[in-house]
């Protein structure tokens, strides 16, 4: 008799998971692994290149030393500051994503077109396109210069802030373009929470205002830290990220450090960020938020 191979449902599961990543994992180490891995052996070697070849000259720690301790103005000088931007830019595309995801997310009429209008900046705007944009003065706001807000946000703040506002209200309009992805997640988010729930709450008396706190926002939780982890990685990116512009030298092992010790940076402030979020569920669940 033929033994007839019998496959769980969760064997299956797996099966066809892995199959879905395939396709993104054999394009990683066909294409990014190799440079990843030449990128962390560059940090380590002063790098030439010669019409024979790349030579390669053992070097240690020196890169990383110049970059943290010996000169730290490449990093530090350019980071702090771009760090009080990102400070500032996160709220600022969380909020904006969430409250126009709920407006789009109410039945009227011209609903596709509203949503297809706010999405439309991902596809259309690349780093060359936001560049130029900035390089031309686009994307302000025009009452900056109008009730002359610069001279009032410099009075009013200390410098570092006050720099940092600036520079964020300067590319504002830009800013909010990047929020079509965010968006669309907060979108798909809200769609997750059931409407008899707000049915229910309807029926027991609670108004709007209480519906969004107590309903949608606790439910909205995992997909705000998503949208945040997407936010931090894609300014991280920016194309007016001043560090991006220090590893794009023809000093392949400097760079090489830097972008590894920026990798590191992000990665620690992304832990910072689950940690933020553990303990903000763990408050709701437990209900001393």
């Amino acid at each position: 008799m033929k033994r007839k191979l019998r496959v769980s449902a969760r064997v299956m599961r797996n099966i066809e998971g892995s199959l879905f990543m395939a396709p993104w994992i054999i394009g990683f180490l066909l294409f990014m692994a190799f440079p990843i891995g030449y990128s962390l052996y560059m940090s380590f070697h002063r790098v030439r290149i010669l019409a024979t070849g790349i030579e390669a000259h053992y070097i240690g720690w020196d890169w990383y030393d110049a970059i943290l301790f010996e000169n730290g103005s490449v990093l530090y000088d350019h980071l702090i500051p771009f760090f009080g931007q990102v400070g500032i830019m996160i709220p600022i595309i969380i909020i904006f994503s969430l409250l126009i995801a709920i407006l789009l997310n109410q039945k009227f009429r011209g609903r596709m077109a509203f949503r297809t209008i706010f999405f439309l900046p991902v596809i259309l705007t690349t780093g060359q396109v936001i560049l130029e944009f900035i390089a031309q003065g686009e994307g302000g706001l025009d009452f900056l210069s109008r009730y002359n807000v610069n001279a009032l946000v410099v009075s009013s703040l200390p410098q570092f802030w006050a720099d940092a506002i600036i520079s964020v209200l300067e590319s504002f309009i830009l800013i909010l373009w990047y929020s079509g992805v965010q968006i669309l997640i907060f979108l798909a988010g809200r769609q997750t929470i059931s409407h008899s729930i707000y049915e229910a709450s309807r029926i027991d008396g609670a108004n709007p205002w209480e519906t969004f706190w107590k309903i949608t926002l606790p439910g909205m939780i995992p997909f705000i830290f998503l949208n945040i982890v997407y936010t931090v990685v894609d300014l991280f990116t920016f194309p007016t990220n001043p560090i991006i512009e220090q590893v794009n030298t023809k000093n392949y092992g400097l760079s090489s450090a830097l972008a590894w010790v920026y990798f590191i940076i992000v990665l620690v402030f992304l832990g910072i960020l689950l940690l933020v979020f553990s303990r903000v569920t763990r408050s709701y669940r437990t209900g001393t938020l």
